[in-house]
């Protein structure tokens, strides 16, 4: 809508209401128009490395991936064994439930009012149903092609990193359909392994990291910082390793990658904050701030 100007300086001061008659055009507005004009009044001030530090869930989320995929080759060439597996994702899921309760000294434990009896009860309910069901998840996909079935995974496992909970308060965060996908993409991945003591211990090894090493990140990143950053940068090294053994191109591209989400992406986050240009004024929309809820009581 164009706004008209009127040149002579009326008689009458021009007033923002609408409930008297004035002798202006509708769309008249006076010199103080633009005076109301704010920018970037919402815009948030980054830091660098407190961006970095954030960055730090992507990393970890596709290290994970990484690992994950890592330990199917090593399985399918028959190079790793699913008793070494299990014993090692055994050891590792005891010593990271002993940490996760030790972080906080059992506070969270205490306000969700959940036992060591019923984690207990819940780990053998999920070992016992994984084993009994392991020879129909070796089963469950024969009559699928295996490009089929690597196309799938890898879509699977790109909608995981999708739809995983960063931290960021988005309507496209869902931990539920994250979890969901990591784990259809294991049984994908299991059911062209050799056996199905295989399967089993790899939708296991799946449970481990993407759904029991997310919770202790969590807490991690929460109560000790620097603990964080350093496990971290361990567990990036350790995918890094591990992803060298089987192609060193892939390694140095991931590589590329996680420098990428972690120093290049927060820089230039930091650097378009200085081409944002968002403008309030008058012509917003009336905000209204009382609280209301009293009347839908």
């Amino acid at each position: 809508m164009v706004c008209a100007q009127v040149e002579t300086s009326p008689r009458r001061r021009w007033q923002k209401v609408l409930y008297e008659r004035q002798p202006f055009p509708d769309n008249y507005v006076d010199q103080r128009f633009l005076e109301e004009l704010r920018k970037n009044i919402h815009a948030r001030q980054y830091q660098y490395w407190a961006v970095v530090f954030e960055s730090g869930a992507v990393a970890q989320q596709l290290c994970s991936v990484c690992v994950f995929v890592v330990t199917w080759w090593y399985m399918d060439a028959g190079m790793l064994s699913p008793q070494r597996l299990f014993g090692a994702g055994l050891v590792s899921s005891l010593l990271g439930y002993i940490l996760f309760n030790v972080i906080d000294a059992g506070v969270g434990r205490q306000e969700s009012g959940r036992t060591w009896w019923a984690d207990l009860k819940s780990t053998l309910v999920f070992i016992a149903f994984t084993y009994g069901f392991s020879p129909v998840l070796k089963t469950l996909t024969e009559s699928i092609s295996t490009d089929t079935i690597y196309a799938m995974s890898a879509f699977m496992l790109l909608g995981h990193l999708i739809f995983f909970d960063y931290g960021a308060n988005a309507a496209i965060v869902s931990s539920t359909l994250s979890l969901n996908m990591a784990i259809f993409a294991s049984v994908c991945l299991a059911s062209r392994l050799p056996r199905s003591l295989h399967a089993f211990v790899m939708v296991t090894f799946a449970m481990q990291i993407f759904a029991l090493w997310p919770m202790l990140q969590k807490k991690l990143k929460a109560q000790t910082p620097r603990c964080y950053v350093a496990v971290t940068m361990l567990f990036a090294l350790a995918a890094l390793v591990g992803l060298m053994t089987i192609s060193s191109v892939g390694a140095v591209l991931f590589a590329l990658l996680l420098l990428c989400i972690s120093c290049l992406c927060p820089y230039c986050l930091i650097r378009l904050q200085l081409f944002k240009d968002n403008i309030h004024g008058p012509w917003d929309e009336a905000e209204i701030k009382e609280d209301l809820s009293r009347f839908l009581m």
